[in-house]
């Protein structure tokens, strides 16, 4: 439990900034969460009542895709601060523990700059969907619709990221992780 909570303060997730964008990532993962389970209890009902012979909810498929599409994004600031990506360290364990740290600030800065990318990508393709004026087949919502919870996940997925990697970059940055 020691050594989590003194990687942790070099990592940066322990200080004042994180005790503000931690809420923000559960509120995020939160909001992706009741959309899921929202769009699960949907689907469940749409297959009952057709099993009842009354006809099940019209586009509930489409609305499955939507949730799906829209919510994916929230979940990944979470994953970022509690780093829950997948990491292999076989090849580095045997380096020094300065070593290492430096390394997962290298990469983390990494996830940072393609959370960045991404969110940039997701922003122009949000402006070029909501300029078409695309909608949904069945239930005519409008596309761009999913771009927004997409645009604000990798955005703060991206913040996070690059706020974790600089304690592990320099000592300088060290102050990010106490409280």
């Amino acid at each position: 439990m020691a050594e989590r909570l003194e990687t942790e303060d070099w990592q940066g997730v322990n200080g004042p900034l994180f005790s503000i964008l931690r809420p923000i990532a559960v509120a995020s993962a939160a909001a992706g969460g009741v959309v899921i389970f929202a769009a699960a209890v949907l689907v469940t009902a749409s297959v009952v009542m057709r099993n009842l012979g009354i006809g099940g909810i019209r586009g509930d498929f489409e609305s499955v895709e939507l949730a799906c599409a829209a919510c994916a994004s929230l979940f990944l600031p979470l994953c970022q601060m509690n780093k829950g990506h997948v990491m292999v360290d076989l090849f580095t364990n045997w380096l020094p523990d300065g070593a290492q740290r430096r390394l997962d600030g290298i990469w983390t800065f990494i996830f940072a700059l393609v959370w960045g990318l991404l969110c940039w990508r997701l922003t122009h393709g949000l402006s070029e969907i909501y300029s078409y004026g695309d909608k949904t087949m069945l239930l005519r919502v409008p596309v761009w619709l999913v771009y927004v919870p997409a645009v604000f996940g990798t955005g703060l997925s991206a913040i996070i990221a690059f706020f974790m990697s600089l304690p592990m970059l320099s000592r300088v940055f060290r102050g990010l992780g106490t409280v």
